[in-house]
């Protein structure tokens, strides 16, 4: 056969998926995995182990997020990939009923806890620059870890109702010629509601979050300049930060926003390429991120290099000798308490 062929049971057409065409996305698919894999990985060790990326509460903060995000990166790589790769290497799904549920559950899941994480980042990042009397009170340890708990229990929640087959199943969804969400008997599917909670809602926090970001910031501009002190250093630092997790969501819109359009505009799917294409994109969004990390901030890039040679107590570690909190180390929290007036920033 020059093609593959997946036949629709309610459709009277025929997918055709050339075999050139999948063949080069599974192993496109599987350099993604291999990837992803060892980059997310690698940054979860270099966040247990290196305190030098978390030189300042608030970043120790953002830290806890930056995990929960490589963490759920990890696991779509890891347990979600490879059957992606097999998906498109064999033409259709070999792999049975069970995991036919178990794969997209845990697609589903991962993709929502990445982008609430995103969300939840762009949050912490507004009210640290926007209401920073407030931060200290909103964000500690406990609270951090309650929150980010919130998200995984949240996002799989979410799953239950498909999972019981109330609110559409899953299963082989002939259009696609994947395990996906389907209509269930009554006609029902919770495709549009995920949607919308898990990808447009939180898109819109992050835009609304960032616009009065950079309008606090272009506001005071002249003041920002001003500030050369270890006080201006804590300032410019948050601003990578913040100015990181921009990036972060850019790059996961563009990873997602094609299959999006795909759905929308072809849902009889009749230009396959751009289907396959648009889960490529999708794909490569869970291994971007520490690519991010190591381009924009020399801190990841030190402990990813230190975490290669196995030097755990280097000094990038905030306990080697030599190496005591600073004042801007140490000055976070006190700092945020003693100026409430965001025109600092």
């Amino acid at each position: 056969m020059d093609s593959y062929v997946i036949e629709r049971s309610q459709f009277s057409e025929l997918v055709r998926y050339s075999r050139p065409m999948m063949t080069a996305a599974g192993s496109f698919t599987i350099i993604i995995m291999v990837v992803g894999v060892l980059g997310n990985l690698l940054t979860l060790v270099a966040l247990l182990r290196h305190s030098k990326i978390r030189t300042v509460a608030a970043a120790f903060i953002a830290s806890y997020y930056f995990f929960s995000l490589c963490l759920s990166d990890l696991l779509f790589c890891f347990l979600v990939l490879p059957f992606s790769a097999s998906q498109f290497f064999h033409g259709t799904w070999i792999h049975g009923e069970i995991l036919c549920t178990m794969v997209p559950t845990l697609r589903y899941g991962t993709i929502g806890v990445s982008l609430l994480s995103i969300a939840s980042i762009s949050i912490n990042r507004y009210i640290l620059i926007a209401w920073p009397q407030l931060y200290s009170k909103i964000y500690t340890k406990t609270k951090v870890i309650l929150y980010i708990a919130a998200i995984w229990l949240f996002s799989y929640g979410l799953q239950v109702p498909t999972l019981m087959g109330k609110w559409g199943e899953y299963g082989m969804d002939e259009k696609l010629g994947t395990c996906s969400i389907k209509r269930d008997k009554n006609g029902n599917s919770s495709k549009t509601a995920l949607f919308i909670i898990g990808f447009a809602l939180p898109s819109v926090i992050i835009v609304v979050c960032y616009s009065n970001i950079f309008w606090v910031v272009r506001k005071s501009h002249k003041r920002l300049a001003q500030h050369c002190t270890n006080d201006g250093k804590f300032k410019r630092s948050e601003m990578k930060i913040t100015k990181m997790v921009l990036v972060i969501f850019v790059c996961f819109v563009v990873c997602y926003l094609p299959i999006t359009i795909s759905k929308v505009f072809d849902p009889e799917v009749k230009h396959a390429p751009l289907h396959v294409l648009g889960y490529l994109l999708i794909y490569l969004g869970s291994c971007v991120n520490p690519v991010v990390y190591v381009t924009m901030n020399k801190q990841y890039r030190n402990a990813y290099l230190e975490t290669l040679r196995c030097k755990y107590n280097s000094n990038l570690d905030s306990q080697s000798p030599g190496n005591t909190p600073t004042k801007t180390q140490g000055m976070s929290v006190a700092y945020l308490k003693k100026n409430p007036n965001p025109n600092v920033y």
